[in-house]
């Protein structure tokens, strides 16, 4: 008896269950998680774990980096119902992890855990000395050091989530106002706004921790 030819639906189902989900492209991944195979999601955690570290990596404390990127995911999951794009996974993902690091200053914002005697000795001691310095120079050659990020971070955190968000993405991170815009879901015009804003903020507050230094660039 002549045997039917397949469909091209079932020749494709067919090789969706060959395919080891590993081997899948993204939108592929996610359409079997949105029929019920919940655990491929793994897939994707394994393919942009990295990714997502990296990023939340640049915008929070070291310490926190593990569970802001475990928040980011689980945000993801929830919200791959809602995505238009599958194939665009993963700039969809970037913009979930970016708002992740927000939300996370925004509850920070909300408890304020840091202030400059609420630093540990060690940190309080490099800051007094850094006050100290009696030249720009001293404090151009102090800053090359790690612990200069501690300064940074104090004055970053005098600024509102939106702000410090801006100025990672652009002071920090060198990224465009239209990258920063898309990132953040925000107007070109609002991030050019705040990262101007910003910027003078920071400058205030750091020449507030060292008075009469010259600025200049």
């Amino acid at each position: 008896m002549k045997q039917p030819v397949p469909s091209s639906t079932s020749t494709r189902e067919r090789d969706d269950m060959s395919s080891s989900p590993e081997d899948l492209a993204d939108e592929a991944v996610i359409a079997k998680v949105l029929e019920g195979h919940v655990n491929v999601f793994e897939v994707l955690l394994e393919r942009y774990g990295g990714y997502v570290f990296s990023i939340v990596s640049r915008h929070v404390p070291r310490d926190r980096v593990e569970e802001v990127a475990h928040e980011a995911f689980v945000k993801a999951y929830q919200s791959l119902p809602g995505i238009k794009s599958p194939s665009a996974f993963k700039s969809w993902l970037a913009k979930i992890a970016s708002r992740s690091c927000y939300e996370f200053w925004r509850e920070r914002r909300r408890k304020p855990e840091d202030s400059i005697t609420a630093l540990s000795g060690d940190r309080q001691e490099w800051l007094d000395a850094l006050l100290a310095s009696r030249s720009h120079e001293d404090f151009r050659r102090e800053c090359r050091r790690r612990e200069a990020r501690e300064v940074l971070d104090l004055a970053l955190q005098q600024l509102c989530p939106e702000d410090r968000m801006v100025v990672a993405c652009i002071h920090l991170e060198g990224m465009s106002v239209k990258e920063t815009a898309s990132l953040l879901g925000w107007s070109a015009v609002t991030v050019k706004v705040r990262a101007h804003r910003s910027r003078k903020r920071l400058r205030r507050f750091i020449e507030t921790l060292l008075p009469q230094r010259d600025f200049s660039p």
